[in-house]
């Protein structure tokens, strides 16, 4: 039968499993791994020995088949840690006596290690060391438990997690030692990068409103590393993710050709106002890497896209700053004739069919502006400017004909709005134009040492081609320049209107508290990135380098000496604790019984006073009395709450005098 203690240590490793797993596992397999723990907890409390053998069948079956179901497979990081876990909860409901719950427990650890493969970040590393923690308590409960006393639940608790907890602080810094110190190795083995679902930012597509909605999230999407007196002015921000030039009257999407590599032999190129930075994604399953426009990737696993996109060669597994190089004002390499050709095509392309009003509204200002490009772009701006357009993250659904409807009839929308009916504009009159979204701003972390951007400073802006070169135009900046020059954040909380029905909502989202442990908390996980997942081989040999350690076998060597020198710290510790552990005049009795002879010294069960009466028969009668005053001192000092340096060292004076004695006693010692 297990014992009460082990089981409460079971069922608590068990929903920390489970909440560790749970934003990752299909929904129906964390209900039934619920049910398998609340079976086994109320299997406990009636202490049942498990649940019956048909009950934990039937949860395992309907498991595996929610995870088939889900993921087609059985194989795979999501479906394989699934499967582990479903495995975990059976053999709980299995578990009958202590050889099974050494088993669970060991398994416990596996699996609860295994969901680092779904994420590095500190709120998963927080969650895998209380299952550490928690199982280490059951595997010392174990083994404690039959030579308890029955006591109190948690008062037990307490006392087992003051052991486990002294333990593993011993073993601490052996753990920071080998972090530093160990060499980094490459992975042996290649493990594949979980599906891209639950991905939280931009995607490949646009239709109205889908900025608007990550607009409402305050969520952290990506940190800027870097000296940031180089940046360019908060109004030109614009972080850049991808073009999107294909719209077929509902979505824009992005052309083929955009996403093939772009010219690299000047990418080495620089200017007086070129710095490098480096980027940070919130989530690495973000495929795009956000970047100042101008920007080019410094590190070859990077590759520079026609339209100015920044993608990797492969997924990555870990979070990692990535190395950009702001060009400033100097402009990425461009397109071939043919390239150039193909993409004036679709940069001019649009639904015939479709939005006859604002066309004619394109033909009349065109020709206002005398057929110049340039004209025409001030004229629109200005022409946005004059009929009263709304910002609005609320503006409502769009029909068949979404630009003649916005441009005529609502004249309320988000950033998509204006970035998609201003392109739209442009191309009904033969001008190349396109939409890139991105962000736009942002805000200084606690620090003051890197720069935050929010999903809510998702934005999209139009890019026009004048005079053979790609331009950016922002039509939200003349309808709500608010925008663009304090941040989306600011801009809220000073006009609520822009919400429309959502005010309630964003009110709670911004409470102070809130607020600020929103913002610590992205600091701290940013920190747990940069320090502790990104400690790759080229940090450890830049800081080792730091220490004038220039070689792996010197590294290994400090490691080395620091581990003696810490265990060799920890035996020093321990015989000091036991020295000082007992009071002073234990002490001073023991050194005073380590310079007699072996059969003159205290035994085991041997009191003082009876140890002192003992010696007195080694010397002459008149010496004995200073042994019977020795007996009686120790005796009074024993039960004094008074005990001072004065009365210590007197009593050591009196052993002084006893060992004198008994060294210059004419009678022979026994």
């Amino acid at each position: 039968m297990i014992h009460a203690d082990v089981r409460t240590s079971i069922l608590i490793t068990l929903l920390l499993v489970l909440m560790a797993q749970a934003l990752f596992n299909p929904l129906g397999l964390s209900i039934i791994l619920a049910l398998m723990l609340l079976g086994l907890f109320f299997g406990f409390k009636k202490s049942a020995a498990t649940l019956s053998k048909i009950w934990t069948f039937g949860f395992t079956i309907l498991a595996l088949g929610v995870i088939y179901f889900h993921y087609h497979s059985f194989i795979g990081v999501e479906a394989g840690v699934a499967v582990l876990s479903t495995f975990l909860f059976a053999k709980a409901l299995e578990t009958k006596n202590k050889r099974d719950t050494i088993i669970l427990l060991n398994f416990a650890l596996f699996v609860s290690a295994s969901s680092f493969l779904y994420s590095q970040s500190i709120w998963m590393a927080i969650m895998v060391l209380l299952c550490l923690f928690s199982c280490l308590i059951g595997l010392y409960r174990l083994q404690s438990s039959e030579f308890k006393d029955a006591q109190n639940q948690s008062s037990a608790l307490k006392t087992d997690a003051k052991h486990v907890a002294k333990f593993l602080l011993l073993a601490l810094p052996f753990f920071v030692l080998l972090f530093v110190f160990f060499p980094r190795l490459p992975p042996l083995w290649h493990i594949p990068i979980p599906e891209q679902k639950g991905v939280t930012g931009l995607s490949d597509t646009m239709s109205p409103g889908d900025i608007a909605q990550l607009s409402q999230s305050s969520s952290l999407a990506f940190r800027i590393l870097g000296n940031l007196d180089k940046f360019p002015a908060r109004e030109q921000l614009y972080w850049r993710a991808m073009v999107l030039d294909q719209y077929d009257g509902k979505t824009w999407t992005s052309s083929v050709i955009n996403q093939q590599l772009s010219v690299k032999n000047n990418l080495a190129q620089t200017s007086t106002r070129s710095f490098d930075y480096q980027y940070l994604a919130a989530d690495n399953r973000v495929l795009w890497i956000m970047g100042l426009e101008q920007s080019v990737p410094v590190e070859p696993n990077y590759q520079l896209k026609q339209d100015g996109s920044i993608i990797p060669m492969r997924e990555m597994v870990r979070n990692q700053p990535i190395a950009l190089r702001w060009l400033g004002v100097q402009k990425i390499a461009g397109q071939t004739t043919s390239q150039a050709n193909m993409l004036e095509k679709i940069n001019t392309a649009y639904p015939i069919s479709l939005d006859r009003k604002s066309r004619q509204l394109a033909s009349d200002l065109f020709a206002q502006s005398a057929q110049q490009p340039t004209e025409y772009v001030r004229n629109v701006l200005h022409w946005y400017q004059q009929n009263n357009f709304v910002y609005s993250l609320t503006p409502g659904v769009l029909g068949g004909n979404r630009i003649d409807e916005f441009l005529f009839q609502s004249r309320q929308g988000f950033c998509e709005h204006y970035a998609s009916s201003f392109a739209m504009l442009m191309r009904y009159v033969g001008i190349p134009a396109r939409v890139v979204v991105g962000y736009q701003g942002g805000q200084l972390a606690p620090d003051q040492q890197s720069w935050e951007v929010r999903q809510l400073d998702a934005h999209a802006w139009t890019e026009v081609q004048l005079n053979g070169q790609w331009q950016r135009i922002d039509p939200t900046a003349m309808v709500a320049p608010q925008r663009i020059d304090v941040g989306m954040q600011d801009y809220i909380d000073s006009d609520r209107s822009i919400l429309g029905n959502q005010q309630q909502k964003w009110k709670y989202r911004q409470f102070t508290l809130i607020k600020n442990v929103r913002i610590w908390s992205d600091y701290l996980g940013y920190q747990w990135q940069s320090k502790v997942v990104g400690y790759d081989a080229e940090k450890q040999s830049s800081w080792l380098a730091k220490l004038g350690l220039k070689s792996v076998y010197a590294s290994v060597i400090v490691l080395l000496i620091s581990v003696l020198l810490l265990v060799a710290l920890y035996f020093i510790w321990l015989y000091v604790r036991s020295r000082y552990a007992v009071s002073a005049y234990v002490r001073a009795i023991q050194q005073f019984s380590q310079k007699l002879p072996l059969d003159l010294r205290q035994q085991a069960a041997e009191t003082f006073y009876a140890w002192m009466n003992r010696l007195a028969q080694q010397v002459e009668i008149e010496q004995r009395l200073l042994f019977q005053q020795t007996a009686e001192y120790y005796q009074i000092q024993q039960f004094s709450a008074l005990n001072t340096d004065q009365d210590v060292q007197q009593f050591k004076k009196m052993l002084k005098t006893c060992a004198y004695a008994l060294k210059n006693s004419k009678k022979p010692l026994s």
